[in-house]
């Protein structure tokens, strides 16, 4: 199991490299952060900026789609501008460009996709349209203080964030990915992020219900753990979100008031009621035991010697904990995604770009689309 913040028995990315020498620039804006990176042909981050809508989107309780595409061609000229003065390039030193084309949010998407392929165009230089969960997925090998990793020669991807709950299969020598399970109502994160509202916490909620759940004792408000069928490996957090919203309707009639956050939340955790706790430790704990169910179920049909753990809800403290407890127990080496890379950012794009670079799979700026659903 690699530490928390690198990954660890890997050859390099330059090893079997193509013959791409230059410096790639990424972009992503599928959702409410504008995002830009430049990575060298190893694989190297040599910069990664990421400017945040958090201010923009909070008071309306979550992303307000037309505000996010209005900010993300706000905040693109310094978010650029920044990535390259951090990296020591300048736009002739330039020579790919690779750009988020979807899943996500089609206004933001169009920002980004627009931006990389006329920068593409105007350089000459490849233009690679990256799908999101591509980024994700591979975002465990990039190194946090030098080259990333080469891809494996079979990997099994565990993607989970606010929008993507989805089991993936790699193949390294061909860069196919085969989509083993998706979630079939709620993501993850985004139940996380609704139990969180549910309680009062600021949007978003997701990584402040992780902090809480420490402080509480699951075993006191336990929760089912979901299956669909037991042949399947499909996720489902609308039930679970279920049971801890009708959970959190019988504190309230018990106590005689609404649950709400204390008014110096999160500096004030003594001010929370001991049942809330509780409540979101048992269902921080119920949320990342499906996950595990299904790695075991699907560790029982094929062996899995390496997966992969990405996304936003990849910085859970709790998943971070049992994923390796699991790597142990099942003989896998599980690669978890440097904490500065679990969220949206251009870093993982120029990654996945480069990667499809070495491997001569470019795309046409003047047709590729974005598309706010698009399967792997």
């Amino acid at each position: 199991m690699e530490g928390e913040d690198n990954v660890a028995g890997m050859s390099t990315a330059n090893e079997g490299a193509g013959p791409f020498e230059g410096f790639v620039l990424g972009i992503e804006t599928s959702c409410d952060d504008t995002a830009c990176a430049v990575l060298d042909a190893e694989g190297r981050v040599l910069s990664s900026v990421v400017s945040s809508q958090l201010d923009v989107h909070r008071p309306f309780g979550g992303v307000v789609p037309e505000a996010a595409s209005r900010e993300h061609l706000r905040n693109w000229p310094a978010v650029s501008a920044a990535a390259l003065q951090e990296a020591g390039v300048d736009w002739s030193d330039v020579g790919a460009v690779a750009a988020t084309r979807g899943p996500g949010l089609v206004g933001s998407l169009l920002v980004g996709l627009s931006l990389g392929k006329a920068i593409s165009y105007s350089l000459g230089v490849p233009f690679l349209a990256v799908h999101h969960l591509e980024g994700h997925l591979f975002s465990p090998l990039l190194g946090t203080d030098g080259a990333s990793r080469s891809v494996p020669e079979s990997m099994v991807g565990l993607v989970v964030s606010g929008g993507h709950t989805s089991l993936l299969a790699v193949d390294g020598p061909s860069g196919a990915v085969t989509s083993l399970a998706e979630t079939r109502d709620d993501a993850i994160g985004e139940a996380f992020d609704k139990i969180g509202h549910r309680v009062g916490l600021p949007f978003p909620a997701g990584a402040e219900v992780d902090r809480l759940a420490e402080l509480g004792d699951p075993a006191a408000q336990p929760f089912r753990v979901a299956r669909i069928k037991s042949d399947e490996l499909a996720f489902s957090y609308s039930g679970l979100k279920s049971q801890a919203l009708r959970a959190l309707g019988e504190i309230e009639a018990g106590n005689g008031h609404a649950v709400e956050a204390p008014a110096d939340a999160p500096g004030d955790d003594g001010s929370w009621p001991q049942d809330v706790l509780d409540l979101l430790a048992g269902f921080r704990r119920a949320a990342v035991a499906q996950l595990i169910d299904r790695l075991d179920r699907l560790s029982d049909e094929m062996p899995v010697e390496r997966l992969s753990v990405s996304g936003g809800v990849a910085a859970n403290r709790l998943l971070r904990r049992e994923v390796a407890l699991w790597g142990e127990r099942r003989g896998a080496d599980v690669l978890l995604v440097p904490l500065r890379y679990c969220g949206d950012n251009a870093a993982m794009i120029a990654h996945a770009g480069l990667l499809r670079l070495r491997r001569g799979d470019t795309d046409d700026p003047g047709s590729a689309d974005a598309e706010s659903r698009i399967p792997f």
